[in-house]
């Protein structure tokens, strides 16, 4: 896993608890905690973290992950605007993820293994997205799309239809989004 995910996972846990709260955790996880944004780290030591955290908060690690996608995904916008103000809209936004998004992210962080997404648009508020990856990293996926609504003034409902972690191939999630005003979120 690139090391922008560990720095991330710094910046939030940083933010939302203080600075010793990021070195508890290390601690907790038995991790050094030295990441570069452009190193790369096992997956397993993501995990440690988001397990120590867990274990910490008293959350479990499914909220952790979610809570971690929905915090970091404001200083995403900020580091990488181009990605979001080409768009209006969270479903936009989540319909380039594949495209446009992910090559650009292999780009600056080579090496980088992406998740692969399908989409389904049944309505022009309702997204199908399947998540396919070997990490099964499901629910720091929803935290980050909850992050993405939350970025474009935006509610969903989501719903979680088939998982990995069930044996299933691919998660499917149902994406429902709203504009603050109650209207469509795609009807922009």
């Amino acid at each position: 896993m690139k090391g922008i995910v560990f720095n991330l996972l710094e910046v939030v846990v940083s933010k939302e608890h203080g600075e010793d709260a990021w070195e508890g955790l290390l601690e907790e996880a038995g991790s050094q905690g030295a990441y570069t944004s452009l190193g790369s780290y096992p997956d397993e030591e993501l995990l440690r973290l988001v397990a120590a955290a867990a274990r910490v908060s008293g959350r479990s690690q499914d909220e952790v992950l979610r809570g971690f996608g929905k915090s970091a995904m404001p200083l995403l916008a900020e580091r990488y605007p181009q990605f979001f103000e080409t768009q209006s809209s969270a479903y936009a936004f989540l319909l380039t993820l594949n495209d446009i998004i992910h090559p650009e992210v292999r780009k600056i962080y080579p090496g980088a293994d992406v998740p692969v997404f399908d989409f389904d648009t049944p309505s022009p508020n309702v997204l199908l997205m399947g998540y396919r990856s070997q990490r099964r990293l499901c629910a720091l996926a929803q935290g980050f799309v909850q992050g993405v609504a939350a970025h474009y003034r935006e509610t969903l409902s989501f719903e979680h239809l088939q998982c990995m972690h069930d044996g299933d191939e691919k998660c499917s999630f149902q994406i429902t989004l709203y504009r603050a005003d109650g209207g469509d979120a795609a009807a922009r």
